[in-house]
């Protein structure tokens, strides 16, 4: 039985655009070698936080969306909780509604995007 979760990890602000990128693609990789499937992700890249955590006050974050069976999301907190690049993560799991939300807002993200190439190629 596979569920529908979200991701969202807060990455350590020292990180350059490649290790960024590669922390992603160890967290996909990882999904997707046990069992999982990617439905969307999003770097959000750097950002203030709320509060500091470890003495700093931004942090680049990602969301990722996937559909998994449940016992992954345990193996997937253990690895978060071991990789020092990890400030915070949190996993959800989204219900029906949530999952279509997301593709609505996504594709009204689409939409948007087509629409202003549209208004600059006749601008």
């Amino acid at each position: 039985m596979m569920n529908n979760y979200e991701l969202m990890v807060i990455f350590t602000p020292i990180l350059s655009d490649e290790e960024y990128a590669a922390m992603q693609k160890k967290y996909v990789d990882f999904i997707q070698e046990n069992g999982g499937v990617i439905v969307h992700q999003e770097p959000w890249g750097l950002r203030s936080l709320a509060y500091p955590i470890q003495k700093k006050t931004t942090g680049l974050y990602w969301v990722l969306e996937y559909q998994a069976p449940s016992d992954l999301n345990a193996r997937l907190t253990v690895q978060l909780n071991r990789d020092e690049q990890v400030m915070r993560h949190m996993i959800t799991r989204l219900d029906k509604y949530a999952v279509e939300y997301n593709a609505k807002r996504r594709a009204g993200i689409q939409q948007n995007a087509i629409q202003k190439e549209f208004d600059n190629l006749n601008a």
